[in-house]
């Protein structure tokens, strides 16, 4: 049976699974994994929360999974290929599958923002993050990065 997710009840992950040379530029990220703990297996809605001066994740985009962002607080930078774009509350995006558009959010204000975001779990995903000589391949159940030439990251 269903029931109403308790927030403040949710674990709050902070960190991420990117290789340690690229973990400061997302300190200050944190998320509530809401898909996960509904239940959910087919995709992922994570509300995200950036700490002023923090970013999302490295600028990416994703070649088989769809990813949609909802701003639920507070203001945001989105920034594309096509540049940048202010965001707040009730803003949202759409970043289709194989579309190379790279992005991420950053947090230029002096307050906390917040966003909800949607992706599907596709089996074989790859994230490509053009400003950066790295690639992520998601299988089996796991994320592995590596150097555009195909070597793994190593460090």
């Amino acid at each position: 049976m269903a029931k109403k997710l308790d927030l403040d009840s949710l674990p709050r992950r902070t960190g991420s699974g990117y290789p340690a040379a690229f973990l400061p530029r997302v300190a200050g990220r944190s998320s509530l994994r809401l898909a996960e703990a509904g239940g959910l297996s087919q995709f992922g809605v994570n509300l995200i929360r950036l700490e002023p001066g923090a970013a999302s994740s490295i600028r990416h985009w994703h070649e088989r999974e769809d990813e949609f962002v909802w701003v639920t607080e507070g203001e945001l930078v989105m920034v594309t290929d096509d540049g940048e774009a202010v965001m707040r509350p009730g803003d949202c995006v759409a970043f289709p599958a194989g579309r190379p558009d790279a992005h991420h959010f950053l947090n230029r204000s002096a307050e906390p923002a917040s966003f909800l975001v949607v992706g599907a779990k596709m089996a074989g995903e790859i994230a490509h993050y053009p400003d950066e000589d790295l690639v992520m391949r998601h299988a089996e159940g796991r994320q592995a990065y590596f150097h555009r030439d195909g070597t793994p990251w190593e460090g």
